[in-house]
Order: structure tokens, then sequence, then C-alpha cells
């Protein structure tokens, strides 16, 4: 499409032409002198006044001798000038005495009658056409309201291949078909293979769904159009099934080509769920689409791929064989393609020798693509806000915990009495992870401020794991209850400080009831119809499907498995007090223990010295509980969730 300064270049020269021709015929009226009657120019010359007469045509030019303006006349044309003034009465003495001479008329001067009348007109036409040329661009944006909006990408120069996706290498191998199917389509048709029409991309977000789409239209080198769902949908009524079918003839003119939606889900969403079953604007959409890929033939080259984490509520027809015929899933990396991905956010980033990508992707269990990204991103500022020329493993680990809680919350006023009940807090939960052999090792310790938490415990796996068994809940339950256990050793008394722990042993000890079957009493059973957003970790809601007896029975079991996890964080704190305490002193003097600090004081050995935290100023101690000490502390697993 051509600039709109382009379009109306003619409209522009036009006005641009009619404003010269003011100008010239002002600076022309402008030079001309008050022109006056040929009887007075004669009657001048008799009285001896004349000295000269220039002659262009039949305009005369009188030069006086005591004025310094001139005359202008004109004559009959066609006439000598000295014929014509003899005419008038004039002897050849009284004519002796001026000289007379004679010039080209210029060609400007002719024109200049006719300008008079031009002018105007080249103004009111400019003005005309260039109200025509505004009220047809409002037209076209009227008309253009049905056309697609995607955004078209050429594949001659591709920015992102299969090298930029890393952590996927199932995906990569499903979607390299497609990658092969438009650069040699000879080869499969040969076989009498039909290729898939769509292809699906399914999963949490942040794995990168759009990114592996781009990578394959990068490797095919075709041309890649790109649209979000939601951009079909307008409030007018078939807007969105126009803009589907411009969308499609816009690829068949390019094919083969890519077609990518992303969030699919804005407009392919089963019909018929709407208010009373009603055939809304989205429904028309959808049938469009439904339309569009059914009418691909075997020799149109043009491949849909769309993307969503609601793969749960689209409709049947959509995926059924001959429209999305492959679902790729992209879920969250393993330990190697964490690494793997590491490596290439790296990528011209200046590393510190100290920086173990292995022992960062060992570090971040849970974490998509685009969480790494971040976290290699904040690695990077914090380098820089320090001053430094390279990204440290002080600047990766940082990153990590400011992804998941935020910045330090340093300047927090606490007093020293909740200084110590956090740092037991902390102790007990550490304690209890650290003598029960099922938890999860314990990385770093901290009642330092940071996000919503006065202090956490960060205790990291060894090894990815798809599976929980029993015994591992239990132990996490009782790790979880382990700062609750400890104010109530100790203080003889419990805070608020253990609210999201308690929120989240409750949620964990009710799940292996009524999802995982771990029950004794009530067997291996599941309770209640739930609707859940598969890849988005929420549920929405639940249909009870049970009597009120079992329920009873549920509260019974889930308050016994607590009871039981309860008991055990007591008997591990009161059988190892003395580490405890040393362990709480410790935090209390230095604020921070990191992994290897905290195993030598577990084993009794003298910890490696560790550098004093700043002090912080104290505040009187509040009488009233505050809101915000709902999340005072608490411990951070991450121990993925069972399937």
């Amino acid at each position: 499409m051509k600039p709109a300064w382009i379009r109306n270049i003619f409209v522009y020269i036009l006005i641009i032409v009619a404003l010269g021709a003011l100008f010239f015929q002002f600076l022309s009226s402008s030079n001309e002198a008050k022109e006056t009657d040929i009887a007075t120019v004669a009657q001048e010359i008799r009285d001896g006044n004349v000295s000269a007469i220039k002659v262009e045509g039949n305009a005369l030019t009188v030069t006086l001798r005591d004025q310094e303006e001139p005359l202008q006349s004109r004559k009959e044309p066609q006439v000598g000038v000295v014929e014509y003034l003899r005419g008038l009465g004039l002897t050849p003495e009284q004519l002796q005495d001026v000289q007379i001479s004679y010039e080209r008329p210029s060609s400007f001067s002719n024109l200049t009658p006719i300008l008079i009348y031009l002018v105007p007109l080249l103004l009111f036409g400019g003005f005309l056409i260039f109200m025509l040329r505004q009220a047809q661009g409002s037209n076209n944006q009227a008309m253009s309201f049905g056309k697609s909006r995607a955004r078209m990408f050429t594949g001659d120069k591709p920015t992102v291949t299969f090298d930029d996706v890393a952590g996927a290498e199932e995906a990569k191998q499903e979607l390299a078909e497609i990658v092969e199917f438009l650069k040699e389509p000879e080869k499969f048709m040969a076989l009498g293979a039909r290729i898939p029409k769509g292809v699906l991309m399914v999963g949490p977000p942040g794995t990168g769904k759009t990114l592996m789409a781009r990578a394959v239209a990068g490797e095919a080198g075709v041309p890649f159009f790109s649209i979000s769902g939601s951009e079909f949908v307008e409030m007018f009524v078939g807007v969105g099934a126009s803009r589907v079918r411009d969308l499609f003839e816009q690829a068949k003119r390019n094919s083969p080509c890519l077609i990518f939606i992303d969030e699919i889900d804005a407009v392919g969403r089963q019909r018929g769920a709407g208010l009373g079953g009603s055939h809304d604007e989205r429904e028309q959409t959808l049938n469009q689409i439904l339309v569009e890929m059914d009418g691909f033939d075997s020799d149109t080259n043009i491949i849909l791929i769309a993307a969503t984490n609601r793969p749960d509520i689209l409709d049947p027809a959509l995926l059924r064989p001959g429209r999305f015929d492959r679902r790729v899933t992209l879920d969250r990396p393993d330990l190697n393609g964490r690494r793997a991905i590491l490596e290439v956010h790296s990528r011209g980033k200046p590393l510190a020798r100290d920086v173990d990508l292995g022992t960062v992707a060992s570090g971040t269990p849970g974490f998509s693509g685009a969480d790494i990204e971040n976290l290699v991103n904040e690695a990077a500022i914090l380098a820089a806000r320090r001053n430094k020329t390279q990204i440290a493993m002080s600047e990766m680990q940082e990153a990590i915990e400011r992804v998941l809680l935020g910045p330090e919350r340093k300047s927090r006023l606490i007093s020293e009495r909740e200084k110590r009940i956090i740092a037991y807090h902390e102790a007990g939960h550490a304690i209890v992870k650290h003598f029960l052999p099922l938890c999860d090792p314990v990385h770093k310790i901290t009642i330092v401020s940071r996000g919503m938490a006065g202090g956490y415990v960060l205790s990291l796996p060894d090894e990815d794991r798809m599976f929980m068994r029993r015994g591992k809940f239990m132990d996490e339950i009782a790790g979880a209850l382990g700062g609750r256990v400890a104010e109530e050793i100790i203080f003889g008394d419990v805070t608020t400080g253990a609210s999201s722990d308690l929120e989240r042993v409750t949620n964990m000890a009710r799940s292996m009831v009524t999802r995982y079957g771990m029950s004794e009493k009530l067997g291996p059973l599941t309770y209640g119809d739930r609707e859940e957003l598969v890849f988005l970790g929420r549920e929405i809601s639940e249909q009870r499907n049970y009597s009120e007896e079992v329920a009873d029975q549920i509260d019974i079991e889930v308050r016994k498995i607590v009871e039981e996890a309860y008991q055990t964080a007591h008997a591990v704190l009161r059988d190892h007090r003395e580490q405890l305490d040393r362990l709480a002193e410790t935090l209390i003097e230095t604020e921070t223990l990191d992994r290897a600090t905290f195993n030598a004081l577990m084993a009794g050995e003298t910890p490696p010295p560790n550098r004093p935290a700043p002090p912080r100023a104290a505040r009187p101690q509040p009488t009233e509980p505050r809101e915000s000490d709902d999340r005072a502390s608490g411990d951070i697993s991450f121990s993925p969730a069972p399937i």
C-alpha cells in the first residue's frame, strides 16, 4: 500500500502551482506603474516633458523628465507608435527629442490576464480535490473495516529459527514435518500423503508457543501471517467472518505460507455456550474459520497454526481430523530443557566464570521459558546496577528470588521481638525439612523481608519428578507446619505468620483424600466433579457428588492427616531443640544462611564465617496483630504438582 503523501502528491503539486501563480501575479502587479490615457501622453510630449518611450507590443512606458515614476499607456494594436502619435496631431519636431525604443513582449506579461482568471479556479479545484481525497480516505477506512488485520512477515529474512527454541525437542520434531512439507510438498504428494491442515499448540503461558510458530515460518522460509483471536471480533455483526475470509484470501495469494492465530480460544469456544444458546458474533467467526479450513485444496500449501492454553473449551468441530489434525503440547521444561533455554538467552551476555548454568537450571524447577528469559534479564539488570562488567552467580541467584518473591525489603522496620519470632519460625521450617528424609533439601534461609514474606526457606529438589507418593506428601505437610510448631514450643503462643502455611497444608491434605485416593478409610476413590483450567493450574468450581455423611468423613480424614504431620513436626523439633536454638540465633545475627552454612550448623561443625548483615532500625512492638503479618513468613518448596 502506498503512503498517503504519495497518493495525494497531485493535490499538493496543484496547490503549490496555484500559490506560485498568485505570488508572481502579485509581484508583477506591484511593479506596474499607474496607467494613463494616451491623449495625456500626447499632451506631455507637446509640453516637452517626455524624455523616452519604451514600446512592448501595444503597451507604452513613458519616462518623464521631472518625475521618477513612469507613466503606462496603451495604443491601438498593429499600428506603429510614431504613426499613432502623429495621428494624434504631433509634429516630427515635437517627437525628435523623444527617444523611442522597442522590446519584445514577455510571455509572462501575455499570460497575466489568463492567470487572473485561472488562479482562483486552480485554488478552488485543488481544495475540492483535497476534500474528495479526504472523504475517499474515510470511506476506505470504513470499507476496510472488514479487512484482516494480520501482520505479514516475509520468509526471505527469518528472524527466528529452531536454533532459537530450546527445551521442546519433541515439539520441534513434530513441527519439523510441517517445515519439510512446505519446502518439498512433492515428496509427500507422490506417496499420496496428506499433510495436516492445522496444528494446535497447547501448553501453559510462557512455554514458547508463539516462538515455536515463528520458528516454523523461519525454517520454511515462507510468508507468515500472525493475528490474535481477539482481533477478529468487533462490535459490528459480520466483521469477524469478513476478516477471516480476507485473511485466507491473502494467504492463498501468498501460498505456500503459514497462518498463526494466537489465543484461538477467543473465537474458538464451543458453540451454543452463550445465553440461551444464541448465535453470536463469535460463533459466526468460528463458522467461517471452519468453512475456510474445509476449503483448503491439496495443492494450496497453507497450514494453520493456532495456540491456546484452554483446549478444554474449544469447539469439537475445530478439533476433528481434517481441521486441526495435530495437537502439539509444550509443557514446562525439565532440567535439561531449562539449561538449554538458559544457554539460548545467555548468548551475547558476558557471564563470569563462576556462573554454572547447570546449577541455575537445577534451582529453577517449574520455570517456563518466559520465566527463564526474565531471570537472565533481571540478572543483567542487577549486574549493571552494581556497575559490573560481567554477570556473576550472585546476580543469577538474586534474580531467581526476585522472580519468585520480588525485591528485598531491607528498609522494613521490625522490632527485636518480631525478628526473633521470624527467626525461630524459619528455623522450624528448616529443621523439620532437614531431618525428614523425603523433604527437598534446604537451599537458603533468610529472615529478610522480600515481597509479601517476612522471611522464607527456599527448598530445591535434587532432581525433577513427575509423581509424588503419600510419604512425600506427609513430610512436606510436616515441613510446612514446622514454623508454627516452633513458635508454640519456644514462645508458648502462635502468631498469624503461619496463615499461608496452614492454607497450603489444608489444600494438600484435602487433595490427598478427594483426588488421589490416599485415605485408608475412604479408599481409592475421587470425590467431587471439578471444572479446572488445565494449563492455568486453577480450579473454577466443584460439584459435590457425595453425601453429607461422606463429606463428614472427608473432613475427619483431612484433620487426621494434618494432625499426624503436626505431631511429626513437633517430635522432630523437640528432639533437635539444640540445633533449633543455634540456627535461630545465627539467623538473628546474620539474617541469611546458604546451604553450606546450614548443613555445617546441622552437623555441629563450625560454619564458614558469615558477613554480618547491616543493622536495621527497630520500632515499637505493636499491641495488635497487623494485617500484613498474615503472610509474614513461610517456606518455599518447588515440588511439582502430582499428576
